[in-house]
This record gives C-alpha cells, structure tokens and sequence, in this order.
C-alpha cells in the first residue's frame, strides 16, 4: 500500500510540540516527562527537546519542586488577544451599525496587532457609490490614516519611537504628514482633544474621524472611525460627525469595563 504523501511544508518538529500542548487538558493541568511520553508516543529525549524550546518562548513552565510541566503563560497572553478582538467586535457591533444608519457613512473598526494596523470590522451602506478597499482583515502601517494615528496617539513615547524607526513615515497622498517632528506633535494634539480628524492623508478625496476606545484598565485598546467624501461635508457636518464617534467610542470603552473619571476629560 501506497503511503500518504506529506503536504507540502509539512514541518514534523512543529506538529510534535503543538502535539505536547494539547496534551494539557482541565483535569490535567501538570505532566511529567514521562507521563508526556507515555502519552504522545514519543521518545523522552525527544520531549526533552521540544519542551525546552517551548520554555524558552514561555508556552511551557517546569517546576524543578515537582518535576511537572504546565502551560506557559505566553499561551494565557495570545488567548486574551483572541478574546479580547471577539468580545470587541460583539460588543461594537450594534454601535457600529448605529453610526453607519445615523450618518450613512462607512464605519470602521481596527487595532494594533504585530505592529500593523488591521480593520476587524466595517459597516457600509450598499447604496453608497465609493466603495473603501480596507476589508476586514487588511494591514496597514501603524500610523496609517484616522485608525493608526488615532491608535498611536495613546501609546507611550518610546514605543512611538519603536514603530516609527521599524516603519518609517512614508506618504500616502501629498496632504500626508512626512515628518517625524510634525507627527508626534500631532500625536499629542489627538491625546489631548480626543479624536482625530484626517483630512485626505491616506486617501485622496477621502477624510476620517476616529475616537479611542478603552477597556477596563483605561488603555486604549482600539479605534473607531468614519470615512466620508470630503466635498460632502461642511464644518457643521463634520462637528457632528466627531460628536456621534465620540459617542460611539465612549458607548463601547462603557460596554468594555471602562468607567470615565468625572473630571479627568477622557473617555
């Protein structure tokens, strides 16, 4: 009999540590070496291996009291990332779609993730004639239009410094800021008023507002923006614009565990 050919970059090494991680269940919490190998199927020299790597990046702990492995913490900080994206766009959603059927406006939704700006969702009106590229699931650099300045605006300067030195500034449209100097000094502008208003930077024709959203700890922990035509907008619509994104923010930082201290300014 023929034997199954393997998928192409089928990695072996990979499989057998992923293998070992799922050996970890509710009702076993710790494992030995041996109960490992047992387990798996795999030689103890070969676990050995695999779990000190798996150490190294933290998806293992080894207790030398006891002699038993568990579950890295590493694991515990990816899965509240996984969490965290799905109860925010649970609880955004109604927001979302309030704002898109109130203003008729496409409705963005995104985060910083690895170092990119990615779009976890979008509400848009069918009937609406310009139709925005970015879809769920697009990266951008970090700094990229209302979501990535409004997102930079409110992390710490040093890891500002980090984000631009891996991504350099680099212009979208000739309205788009090309200065490191200008930029943070812009930055702290949006840390201080609240929300961003993005005037053809990223899109020619194009302009955006975004607010912050918070969750209970009070860290920004995403953006909310609308994107409209900019010739469709007067200074008064855009003032109404910025309230109902505010609002919107400050509705979903609230369903986020985010409690606004009176006085404080921010939400």
């Amino acid at each position: 009999m023929n034997r199954p050919q393997k998928e192409p970059f089928y990695n072996r090494s990979l499989e057998r540590a992923l293998q070992i991680l799922c050996l970890f269940r509710w009702d076993r919490q710790t494992l030995t070496l041996s109960q490992l190998s047992e387990a798996s199927g795999l030689h103890k020299a070969t676990i050995l291996r695999l779990c000190s790597t798996l150490m190294k990046y933290d998806f293992l702990r080894y207790r030398q009291d006891s002699r038993h492995y568990s579950l890295g913490l590493k694991l515990f900080e990816l899965g509240s990332i996984i969490f965290s994206s799905f109860s925010l766009r649970r609880i955004a959603s109604s927001y979302l779609d309030q704002l898109q059927s109130r203003l008729g406006k496409t409705v963005f939704l995104g985060i910083l993730e690895n170092d990119e700006l990615i779009y976890i969702d979008k509400k848009e009106d069918p009937r609406i004639p310009i139709r925005f590229t970015s879809q769920i699931g697009t990266r951008r650099p970090p700094y990229f239009g209302m979501l990535g300045q409004i997102l930079m605006a409110f992390l710490p300067d040093q890891e500002v410094n980090r984000l631009l030195e891996k991504t350099p500034l680099t212009p979208s449209t000739k309205k788009s800021l090309a200065s490191e100097k200008e930029f943070k000094e812009r930055l702290l502008r949006i840390r201080k008023q609240g929300f961003f208003l993005d005037e053809e930077e990223a899109l020619d024709g194009i302009s955006g507002i975004s607010a912050p959203i918070r969750d209970y700890t009070g860290e920004v922990i995403a953006g909310v923006g609308v994107s409209f035509i900019s010739s469709s907008e007067d200074a008064k619509g855009k003032k109404i614009i910025i309230k109902e994104v505010c609002e919107a923010a400050k509705g979903i930082s609230k369903q986020m565990g985010y409690l606004e201290r009176k006085g404080s300014g921010r939400f």
